[in-house]
């Protein structure tokens, strides 16, 4: 079991390499898409900035409690940003072209690769610029939050990073039926705006929506209230490993569902 974690480890590390040596290869590019995140989530404070200068709640959130939910959620996205959304976008490209044939014929597991083997590293420096914006929430409502809590709020915002992931590709593998699906994954991408948002701010069909079928108003909601100590019982935890969980197991069974759709560019 070591030995099989210690060649996986190996192998995402050559990922890693190479995804390196391509941003390097583009190094404006690579700037700007960094500044175009900052100015982006700079906007979404703004935003939240203008809302509270017309009102001192959201349901049961104040101002800071709001930034802090705006930078975890941002933080959120930037992780998931920098470890699959670029491999899911492009699942399809790899199904059209007939390149799956090549990934299939490696000796190792085929999601494995075709989920990781591109990292965007501007992402994880977007993230840190999220975690300065919590910090700073934090200190303006006057919170230190103990060791616990920050490993409980990093382990929350691992497994909303899991949700992600799992949704993304269950669309992203329609394209083994469509050929192609980017526009299934880029609206999902859009839904990220919803966890921005406070889940007091929606009642009705829309929170049952966004809270039981597709977990958009739980994945940063939560940790989010976790570090913000306002979390008034464990349910909200718990539904969110078992909605990451049956998204997860979902995504495995239409990956192999769609991988027996496949044919390759040889057939």
């Amino acid at each position: 079991m070591t030995k099989h974690l210690r060649r996986y480890a190996s192998i995402y590390g050559a990922m890693w390499r190479n995804s390196v040596a391509r941003e390097m290869q583009y190094k404006t590019n690579f700037l700007l898409w960094i500044v175009v995140e900052l100015l982006w989530f700079a906007l979404q404070l703004a935003f939240v900035e203008v809302i509270y200068q017309h009102t001192d709640r959201i349901g049961d959130w104040t101002k800071w409690q709001v930034v802090l939910l705006a930078g975890t959620s941002h933080f959120i996205q930037q992780i998931f940003t920098a470890l699959f959304l670029v491999n899911c976008a492009n699942l399809s490209e790899l199904v059209r072209t007939g390149k799956m044939d090549f990934l299939l014929l490696l000796p190792v597991n085929t999601r494995f690769v075709v989920s990781l083997r591109q990292v965007d590293l501007g992402g994880f420096i977007n993230a840190f610029s999220a975690l300065a914006v919590v910090a700073y929430s934090l200190i303006k409502l006057n919170l230190s939050p103990t060791f616990i809590q920050i490993i409980c709020y990093l382990l929350l915002c691992a497994v909303a990073v899991l949700a992600h992931f799992s949704l993304m590709s269950i669309l992203a593998s329609v394209c083994f039926w469509t050929t192609r699906a980017q526009s299934l994954v880029w609206s999902y991408y859009n839904l990220f705006h919803v966890s921005r948002l406070p889940d007091s701010a929606f009642t009705g069909h829309f929170r049952t929506l966004f809270t039981f079928c597709i977990p958009m108003l739980l994945v940063a909601n939560v940790p989010a209230k976790l570090l913000a100590t306002t979390l008034e019982n464990t349910r909200p935890v718990l539904w969110l490993f078992i909605s990451v969980l049956a998204c997860f197991i979902s995504s495995e069974i239409v990956w192999r569902h769609a991988l027996k759709r496949y044919s390759s560019a040889s057939s």
